[in-house]
């Protein structure tokens, strides 16, 4: 798969995001193996390796996180590679820039991946590089959660009403706290272990989420939203089934770790109950999965009459998608606005016509579009932040009533966008525009 797409260059640092599963656990050997000398079609790439300890989130108590901690790290050691023990409430002291989009590199030549392939074997002819050990004292890098964050975590995570919302957002949050640890040490790419099979399910749970427009971006090959780090899913092409086969001949060691909806029932979530769906049809139909997926690979990533997936266009605040929200022509984006605008109260009282009391400062007597409004929005913070998220990200918000626990940098790189949004306005009405005579007569 890597291979076919030579999306992932000679020495170039790519970072396994590894949960324990069976799936990312196939994947990292996979990897050892192909990094081997008896290696037919060897790999190249300098690989990395990240463990998220989600135990706050679900619920786990410090005893159970360090027994897990404990069967983790000699699989890490025994594996060779440099890696990464991060737990999740270290979102918590995240920075802003982690929600901004970074400047992407042009797209190589033809010619260009032969080349690099070249030059990096006449490299290792003339000096060989010696292989990247992991530090001596690994436990010196895994640093204790603070008390506060994690009950900060906990705190998050339990005011969330629904299920669902709730394994949204460890996912978002997930994805934040790896794409940090890829920036802070330099990997370009990061191979996530989603099979043919989790990809077909997570197709039809963005779809019930309101997320179609993402599909290509969430389910595809390679994920390029974040600009300089790549997001690869090399598993893409091989079932759960065939994944425990191979974990099964080459004794590949896993890791069990509760998720969120560990022994929840079935209808206890929309990701649950597709999950079954998928499951079920998948035993009576064989088929299902295979052709889920190759629906799911003819899908454009472009958003209709928007910007492409590399332009700095106005992003999602959680997914970092481009905004799907448009009042032109899109029946879920009117019924957006429509539920907005009824929260949204006037921000002078009307009298018996209709018509407000005082005089507004907008100009020609526009209202609704004038600088009050702005002023109150500015000063609603919850209304700053839901009108920067996608449609499917709104719908996951409604689920919490207060956006206080969030993570300070969500609130902080809202407010910013907030206000470089008002300030912008402010002097787009500042601006003298050109009449037609003088327009003419230039």
């Amino acid at each position: 798969m890597l291979g076919k797409n030579r999306l992932i260059f000679p020495g170039e640092k790519v970072l396994l995001a590894w949960s324990g599963g069976p799936s990312s656990s196939s994947m990292v050997w996979q990897v050892l193996e192909g990094l081997s000398q008896d290696s037919a079609k060897r790999l190249r790439f300098v690989p990395g390796v990240i463990f998220i300890d989600e135990g706050a989130a679900c619920g786990r108590s410090p005893e159970e996180r360090a027994k897990t901690l404990a069967e983790v790290k000699p699989i890490l050691q025994a594996i060779g590679f440099p890696w990464h023990v991060v737990a999740l409430e270290e979102v918590f002291s995240l920075p802003p820039s982690v929600l901004r989009c970074s400047s992407q590199e042009p797209a190589a030549p033809e010619g260009a991946y032969k080349a690099a392939v070249d030059s990096f074997l006449q490299q290792q002819r003339v000096l060989p590089q010696p292989r990247v050990q992991p530090p001596r004292d690994p436990q010196s890098l895994v640093r204790p959660p603070a008390a506060a964050q994690t009950e900060a975590l906990s705190h998050l995570f339990c005011s969330v009403r629904t299920l669902t919302a709730k394994e949204e957002l460890l996912q978002t949050l997930r994805v934040h706290l790896i794409l940090h640890v890829a920036r802070a040490h330099g990997y370009s790419k990061v191979m996530t272990g989603d099979s043919c099979t989790r990809l077909a399910i997570k197709l039809m749970t963005n779809l019930a989420l309101g997320r179609g427009a993402f599909l290509a971006w969430d389910t595809g090959f390679s994920d390029e939203r974040h600009g300089d780090v790549v997001v690869v899913r090399p598993m893409r092409e091989h079932t759960l089934k065939e994944v425990a086969f191979y974990n099964r001949l080459f004794s590949v060691p896993c890791v069990f770790t509760p998720a969120v909806d560990t022994k929840a029932p079935e209808k206890a979530s929309i990701h649950r109950l597709m999950e079954a769906f998928i499951l079920r049809l998948q035993t009576q139909f064989p088929s299902t999965v295979s052709t889920v997926c190759r629906t799911s690979e003819k899908l454009v990533k472009a958003p209709r009459d928007g910007p492409a997936a590399g332009d700095c266009g106005p992003r999602c605040l959680l997914c970092m998608c481009a905004l799907d929200i448009d009042t032109a022509d899109s029946a879920t984006a009117f019924g957006v606005q429509t539920s907005h605008l009824s929260q949204i109260h006037s921000p002078t009282p009307l009298t018996e016509t209709g018509t407000p009391q005082g005089p507004c400062c907008s100009p020609g007597g526009a209202w609704a579009q004038g600088c009050c409004q702005r002023s109150s929005r500015r000063e609603d913070p919850q209304a700053c932040i839901v009108e920067q998220l996608c449609y499917g990200c709104r719908v996951n918000m409604k689920d919490l009533p207060s956006l206080e626990p969030l993570p300070q940098y969500i609130l902080a790189e809202a407010q910013l966008r907030t206000q470089r949004a008002w300030v912008l306005a402010e002097l787009r009405d500042c601006l003298i525009e050109d009449s037609d005579d003088e327009v003419g007569q230039s």
